[in-house]
């Protein structure tokens, strides 16, 4: 069976454009927070066409385009987009997987394949009918997944591109193996080790010569699916829960660290919830600046933490193990942090958890009312009044607006937030929010 490969062009920097038909023909900036001391996640085309590099900085940025526009993320309003999005495509094809949120794939039948380019340019009319010409998309078709990625991202943007496996490998022979997915720059650095620097010594590997190179059988999946042969992978189990959030340099002191920290853990609690499972361990993560090394170059500054506890899904126990984190950290962090992470992990659900035989037992009724399950009960009515009422109902001690906002409900790579992850009522798509510095 062919695969299809969608991939969204600048899709965030492109959504903006489509939403403001002013921003349309400009070099646009999407950054995470109103900031003069953030970065770009994502840039429109004009942007890249005139030399700036993707994830670059804001004064660089600046520097190198000064009419450039910046528009605060707008994550919900995205996530909403992509929702919509995959009504239309489903209207031409049905969506097989949803790889991010601007990427998708399709499983084509042999009627389906046999139309090629003409099938590609019906799904692109039935987006831009629906939406704009703005939103455009790139698309691959191959007998593989990955090779049909490889073909999206071949001729970006509004491209397309036919991989067929008896065209290989002179059909790629002129791609880095930078630009091939899942080649890292350490992977590439294992693959020039062991004297591969183009994709033809790629592909004449063997089998068990990618799976020694990439140290396990993903190597040995990566080269079926390079040969065009489909390759099964075991499906994905959550393993943790967890936020990270930059910070501006206001809130790179201990309190307002804190306050940080709470407020992802909350966040990530919440989550955790929703997906009815039970967390035995925290991790605190701090990171800094780079520091020079003699001889390897620099190094990033990382501080990291963990607590065990018995399996809990109360904010109430989390915050209590994020606490005595954050107490260490205080008295050992040997540099001033840039950046915070919190994940709870060491997953466990219900049916396979094991009980506490030392739990208290309210004699009354027989059950068990210890005080994690009346902490459990805390935190479960007050998901239900931020359901009910908004995020900003109820909060476990005081509550703080962290910069960039979205707490939880950031686009991941991989991940795409659920709509009870923004809580509020949705505002207009159509309101921009501009960088004001």
């Amino acid at each position: 069976m062919e695969r299809l490969y969608l991939d969204f062009d600048s899709f965030f920097a492109t959504a903006e454009q489509h939403f403001n038909p002013d921003l349309r023909g400009k070099p646009v900036g999407v950054i995470p927070l109103d900031s003069p001391h953030t970065g770009c996640i994502a840039i429109s085309r004009e942007a890249k066409a005139l030399g700036l590099r993707s994830m670059a900085k804001m004064s660089e940025a600046r520097a190198l385009i000064p009419d450039m526009v910046f528009v605060v993320a707008r994550h919900d309003v995205y996530v909403r987009l992509h929702n919509r999005i995959l009504e239309v495509i489903e209207t031409c094809l049905p969506v097989a997987k949803v790889r991010s949120i601007d990427e998708v794939v399709c499983h084509l039948l042999p009627s389906e394949a046999r139309e090629g380019e003409a099938l590609a340019r019906r799904i692109k009319r039935a987006l831009a009918t629906n939406f704009s010409d703005i939103l455009t998309c790139s698309i691959g078709m191959a007998p593989t997944e990955t090779l049909a990625k490889i073909g999206a991202e071949m001729n970006k943007p509004d491209g397309f591109a036919l991989i067929e496996a008896t065209a290989l490998p002179d059909q790629l022979a002129h791609l880095a193996l930078r630009k091939l997915p899942g080649i890292s720059q350490g992977m590439e650095a294992r693959l020039n080790a062991a004297g591969i620097s183009d994709f033809e010594g790629l592909w004449r590997l063997a089998p068990k010569q990618a799976r020694a190179i990439w140290g396990s059988v993903e190597g040995e999946r990566f080269w079926c699916e390079l040969h065009g042969t489909h390759a099964e992978r075991p499906a994905t189990v959550k393993r943790m829960f967890g936020h990270s959030r930059m910070l501006p340099a206001d809130w790179r002191g201990p309190d307002k660290l804190r306050e940080c920290a709470q407020q992802l853990t909350i966040s990530a609690g919440r989550r955790l919830r929703r997906a009815d499972l039970r967390a035995t361990k925290l991790s605190l993560g701090f990171r800094g600046g780079e520091r020079p090394m003699s001889r390897t170059g620099k190094a990033k500054l990382r501080w990291e933490w963990e607590a065990q506890f018995l399996p809990a899904r109360d904010d109430h126990r989390f915050l209590t193990a994020l606490n005595e984190g954050l107490t260490a950290a205080r008295a050992a962090l040997p540099f001033r942090p840039r950046s915070v992470s919190v994940m709870l992990h060491g997953l466990v659900s219900d049916e396979n958890m094991t009980g506490d035989l030392f739990s208290d037992q309210d004699t009354g009724n027989g059950t068990l009312r210890d005080e994690q399950n009346r902490w459990e009960d805390v935190s479960d009515v007050m998901d239900r009044l931020r359901a009910t009422h908004g995020p900003d109902a109820i909060s476990l001690g005081p509550r703080s607006t962290v910069p960039g906002g979205y707490l939880g409900a950031k686009i991941a790579f991989g991940r795409i937030p659920d709509q009870a992850d923004f809580g509020d009522a949705p505002v207009s798509d159509h309101d921009t929010h501009f960088c004001s510095f």
